[in-house]
């Protein structure tokens, strides 16, 4: 099989393990995850410096993973490489023997960090970068963000120091599926959906957009983004669909936390599944 076809056959298996999982434990925030399934597959099937048999390694790349109600996701993957124990992902949700929460769990279980609190991801990962710079440290640090996160003042406070301090070994991944928990971006704070991109350029970067989908590009945007030293901190901003996988779930905004029924699941459109105005 080759890369192309591993990394679509890989993400489709991921995305099929977060809705089977989630469903059986009745865990909301299926919605968030499934947007990122193949960002977070190319990362660690295809670009990331990462050994799985040893989490901790020093020379590792960090990812931080900042959107963390999309931690579905990155959970599943992590327990297919064999980092989180294979029971406590089947057992999400459920205290006391499996994972809980948003993004929850020890370093050993490959996880830079707890970014429960969504909004203070990146500020962690700038200065991981910054860190790096100082120590001559080889690792590069990716970032994942969510476009309606974005909004949070700490955010923008972080873009200004790594403008500033022309951080390069950082790269910037904006889940941009342009919804929020509650509703549309441009419904909330932005004035329309492409406001994101205008006060990143503002901020002195360069966004980079991506089809968020489509498994194989977003892993070469990746590897190129990893390897470009251009002054600032790369930043991609990959399309997605929140929800992607699930007919009744994409784009409706009640779904960030609703679990779906079982005619949901089954395609059949119901009153109840239809798209909030």
């Amino acid at each position: 099989m080759d890369t192309q076809a591993f990394l679509r056959t890989k993400a489709e298996r991921i995305r099929r393990e977060v809705i089977a999982v989630a469903v059986a434990n009745q865990a909301g925030h299926i919605a968030p995850s499934l947007s990122c399934v193949d960002i977070l597959t190319a990362l660690y099937y295809e670009v990331l410096r990462y050994d799985p048999r040893n989490p901790l390694w020093p020379d590792r790349d960090r990812l931080i993973f900042s959107k963390s109600h999309g931690c579905y996701a990155l959970y599943a993957i992590l327990a297919d490489l064999g980092v989180v124990p294979d029971g406590l992902w089947r057992n999400f949700y459920r205290q006391p023997d499996g994972l809980w929460g948003c993004a929850e769990g020890k370093p050993e279980f490959g996880l830079e960090a707890g970014c429960g609190s969504l909004g203070h991801g990146l500020p962690l990962a700038v200065g991981l970068a910054f860190g790096a710079g100082l120590q001559k440290k080889a690792y590069h640090t990716f970032c994942i963000v969510g476009d309606g996160e974005m909004q949070e003042g700490t955010n923008w406070e972080a873009i200004q120091f790594a403008v500033k301090h022309r951080i390069d070994n950082l790269t910037i991944i904006v889940d941009q599926n342009r919804l929020q928990a509650m509703d549309r971006i441009d419904n909330i704070m932005d004035r329309t959906a492409d406001d994101l991109s205008d006060r990143l350029r503002g901020f002195g970067l360069a966004p980079r957009s991506c089809p968020g989908h489509d498994v194989a590009t977003l892993a070469r945007r990746f590897g190129r983004a990893r390897a470009a030293r251009e002054g600032v901190p790369g930043l991609i901003l990959a399309q997605t669909v929140k929800g992607y996988g699930l007919a009744c779930m994409e784009n409706v905004p009640k779904f960030h936390f609703r679990v779906p029924t079982e005619a949901e699941l089954a395609g059949r459109r119901e009153n109840d599944c239809v798209e909030l105005s």
